[in-house]
């Protein structure tokens, strides 16, 4: 437009470089645009010469001056520049990014005065100029990531935070001002000609409040957006601009800012990660703000769902009449919260809505804004639980200590003010908080570990949704709570390297598999032998608490599946034998005392009695009877055992013995136990028949080790009754002339000499009994008819199970014996080969490499050296006087070592 229409020195006083004359131009064109205030065609006139010829030139100067100039006619129009703010605003906040830095702070100064006249009528280009003070202050920009409807450019500022004082001062001024307005105008209601900028859906698609103004000056929900695409910042600068502005908006009680949360949260969260420390605390006490507003919101919604019964009560008492259609509309205003609750239910919404809190006796819409009730904070607010618990759980596992504590610390308060949403995401939650309760910081492991017992007291005590149909199906996934990937997850932690994880893991799946154990048995096939392999975890506590959850659903379950359990649990023994040795007692001691001990035993046994793998079945059972015989967690199945007189201790005694064949000294001990002392002799006759190896031997010292034990205290004091027990003797005196001359050797003659003293060896039994009667000390009152053990039965199937052995080592030696000779002739061969001469091996090579490795298995260490049984072999210069004569052959070395084993046990 031609700038005719200001005087020539105006037009020269503006795109002067002094700014006195600018100035100067500036009055004259505020008195210009006074005297024109009533032509609008006029005063456009002079804003397009200022845009066009000044603002928008290419001399700094002159764009100088034309900022002056719209400032001006800014305040000489006064309140009437609302209808002339279109063309005024745009042009000034175009100069916001403009290089030379006069010319943003000009920009700065003029926005401010066309402001400070326009006030609330400014905060319609709220997001505009919000944006402008954005790139004033060196906002970098980063857009949100791209959703999958859409494709958004990421786009970063190039301007980096102003280095000119002015031009921050000028910024900081503009901001103060605008918060300032936005404080105290932003839900001024707008001229009627004006449409509203809060309408119920936006294009973002953001969720409004009903207590929001919908007619107001300033558009919160085109806001969020904005401050969304620029709250993933990396400026410390730019990050406490943005905290304040939300500190802003979020004292602003009608604007109910915390609705919009979930929008900014997790860049949010980021802040506290900053380097700057008043960042990171202004953060921290605008998130706790944010906490309390959303705890008031669910307590609003805990009032208004108690409101119906208040209403029904005040009907009853006035007794008045009520239109059915009245009714029904109060019925259903006042059930908001089920509705929303069952909304929630049915489609996931995760939404709880607090209605708007007119007291119950008016019901007055708030557009009438007329109620008779009282403010509640909090009502009206809308919180979305479902998106702010999926903002939150990745920070469950920040690195930050801030970040991840605040996160935990939000997930326990949800727990108590939104139970039914936080179920949902138990699986996402317990994931990351845990590896939190073993963490380095005392805060976090405290908040963890709260946040951990309050989700499960939540799980524990909710309903079960009863169902006709199979819960594995879709149709029947009505229950908030996904028990299958709950457990997987909980499986999953049984990697983690944490003790404290992995004991809680276990604690939630034993309190799962109480809550609803066919759920957990049938959620997922892996749980199982992940519980089996857990058994073989280096801490104690994680061991013991697997045992107990193996008990547990072992307990709810029926036969086959207790017995797949014993059967898997002895394959587990058989292929990791270290943990068999090092674990295998209290695995068996727990399961005893969280199971039926003779349950679990005649499993086993029944097991054991058919198991091929007789090396195996022969150390199982050696480790079952050394439980047995010493744990005080089996005193009552040791209890039974003696007690033969029962049906039911003489089947426990023959399944056991079936089993226990595969060890003759624990079979021998088993009738010591069971006081069957007659058959215990008869045993030793089939003794005489075996090899003795150095495992018997070593067993033997074992046996006579425990007889010196409290556990056969019984036993000891029935020597004094040798009319009573006669065969007891003579199976004392049989083991003794089993065991070579050694320190246990010394033990037992000592024993049976303290009684033979007494001059009871006359009793001793000359002739076996009649094969019909019981094979025992004592006498068996009641009918003839009466069930009895059939004890030739047994010793011929004790025969059967020993030459089954017996033929295995055979198999073994002559198996070690073909290696050896094989090894041997190869080496010949490639002697032969290299031109070494060598003698032929002689033709009783082989007969005498057999008897080294039999001297071997009896041990002889070269062949030669025999067990001292006579008193005649190689003695030890350690050994005392008055305890017989001590071998010092390798069996004395392998006895005395399994001594030490048997104390350690």
């Amino acid at each position: 437009m031609d700038s005719s229409i200001f005087p020539l020195p105006v037009i020269r006083g503006l795109t002067d470089r002094l700014y006195d004359k600018r100035k100067a131009a500036a009055l004259e064109i505020e008195k210009l645009a006074r005297e024109n205030a009533k032509s609008s065609e006029r005063i456009t006139q002079i804003i397009d010469t200022l845009v066009q010829d000044f603002v928008y030139s290419n001399n700094p100067n002159a764009r100088n001056g034309g900022l002056i100039g719209l400032a001006a006619t800014a305040i000489a129009l006064g309140p009437a520049v609302v209808a002339y703010l279109d063309i005024i605003v745009a042009p000034v906040l175009s100069c916001f990014t403009n290089q030379d830095p006069r010319v943003r702070y000009y920009a700065c100064e003029s926005m401010y005065n066309i402001a400070k006249v326009a006030k609330g009528d400014i905060l319609r280009y709220f997001n505009s100029v919000f944006d402008g003070m954005c790139k004033v202050c060196g906002l970098q920009i980063t857009l949100n990531p791209p959703r999958p409807s859409q494709t958004l450019i990421i786009f970063y500022s190039q301007l980096a935070a102003d280095t000119e004082g002015s031009v921050k001062s000028g910024a900081e001024l503009l901001d103060r001002l605008i918060k300032d307005i936005v404080s105290e105008l932003s839900t001024k209601s707008v001229a009627p000609e004006q449409p509203p900028l809060n309408p119920p859906e936006t294009d973002e698609a953001i969720e409004v409040p009903e207590s929001l103004p919908r007619n107001t000056a300033f558009s919160l929900p085109l806001f969020i957006p904005l401050l969304s695409e620029r709250i993933y910042t990396q400026n410390s600068s730019a990050r406490q601009f943005l905290v304040s502005w939300i500190s802003v908006l979020d004292s602003i009680p009608d604007l109910e800012l915390v609705s919009f949360l979930p929008e900014f949260l997790d860049g949010f969260l980021n802040f506290l990660s900053d380097p700057s420390q008043d960042v990171r605390v202004s953060t921290s006490v605008l998130l706790a703000d944010f906490l309390r507003e959303i705890k008031a919101a669910a307590h609003a919604a805990a009032r208004v769902k108690t409101w119906p019964a208040k209403v029904q009560s005040s009907e009853h008492i006035s007794d008045q009449a009520v239109p059915d259609e009245d009714k029904a509309t109060e019925h259903k205003d006042s059930n908001v919260e089920g509705a929303t609750s069952e909304r929630r239910a049915t489609e996931g919404d995760g939404t709880q809505a607090v209605a708007t809190a007119d007291a119950p006796d008016s019901p007055v819409s708030e557009s009438e804004g007329t109620g008779k009730g009282t403010y509640v904070p909090g009502q009206g607010v809308i919180v979305k639980f479902d998106k702010l618990i999926q903002i939150l759980i990745p920070h469950l596992s920040a690195p930050e200590e801030d970040i991840q504590s605040i996160a935990l610390q939000w997930i326990n308060e949800f727990i108590g003010i939104a139970p039914d949403i936080v179920m949902e995401f138990t699986p996402q939650i317990i994931t990351s908080v845990l590896p939190s309760l073993a963490h380095d910081v005392l805060s976090i492991r405290n908040i963890a570990t709260e946040t951990n017992r309050n989700l499960q007291k939540l799980v524990l005590q909710s309903p079960m949704l009863k169902s006709k149909l199979d819960y594995r199906s879709a149709e029947a996934q009505d229950d908030p709570f996904d028990y299958q990937k709950t457990v997987s997850e909980l499986r999953l932690q049984f990697l983690n390297e944490n003790e404290e994880t992995r004991v809680a893991s276990l604690e939630w799946l034993l309190m799962l598999h109480k809550k609803a154990p066919s759920k957990i048995l049938a959620s997922d096939d892996g749980t199982f032998p992940a519980l089996l392999k857990t058994l073989s975890d280096s801490s104690e506590e994680v061991v013991r608490r697997d045992l107990q959850l193996l008990a547990q659903i072992s307990f709810h379950s029926d036969h086959e599946y207790f017995r797949g359990f014993m059967v898997n649990l002895l394959s587990l023994f058989s292929t990791d034998r270290r943990l068999l040795e090092t674990r295998g007692s209290l695995i068996i001691r727990q399961l005893c005392v969280s199971l039926d001990a003779e349950r679990i035993y005649g499993t086993l046994a029944d097991i054991l009695e058919k198991d091929e793998d007789l090396e195996f079945a022969s150390i199982m059972v050696q480790n079952l009877n050394i439980i047995l015989i010493t744990s005080s967690e089996l005193a009552d199945l040791r209890k039974r055992l003696k007690n033969l007189d029962t049906r039911d201790g003489q089947q426990l005694f023959t399944t056991l013995y079936r089993s226990w064949c595969h060890s003759a000294v624990a079979t021998f001990s088993l009738c010591l136990l069971a006081q069957a002392y007659e058959h215990a002799a008869n045993m030793l006759q089939v003794f005489a028949e075996l090899e003795i190896s150095v495992n018997m031997l070593i067993q033997i010292d074992k046996l006579v080790q425990l007889l010196e034990s409290p556990v056969f205290t019984y036993l000891r004091l029935q020597l004094l009754e040798p009319e009573r027990y006669p065969y007891l003797f003579k199976c004392l005196y049989g083991i003794l002339m089993l065991l070579p001359q050694s320190s246990a050797f010394s033990t037992l003659r000592n024993r049976l000499s303290s009684v033979s003293s007494l001059g009871f060896l006359h009793v001793m039994p000359k002739s076996y009994p009649e094969p019909a009667k019981r094979q025992g000390s004592k006498s068996v009152p009641g009918k003839q008819d009466e069930p009895s053990i059939k004890f030739q039965d047994l010793l011929l199937h004790f025969k059967n199970v020993q030459a089954r052995h017996e033929k295995f080592r055979r198999q073994v030696l002559q198996n070690l014996a073909r290696g050896t000779n094989s090894r041997s002739r190869r080496g010949k061969e490639r002697m032969s080969v290299a031109g070494s001469s060598s003698a032929p091996m002689s033709s009783g090579a082989g007969n005498t490499l057999q008897t080294s490795m039999n001297a071997a298995v009896l041990g002889r260490s070269d062949g030669r050296e025999r067990v001292s049984e006579g008193g005649n072999g190689p003695r030890s210069a350690t050994d005392r006087p008055g305890n017989g004569t001590r071998s010092s052959s390798p069996t004395g070395a392998r006895m005395a070592a399994g001594r030490s084993r048997l104390r350690k046990t």
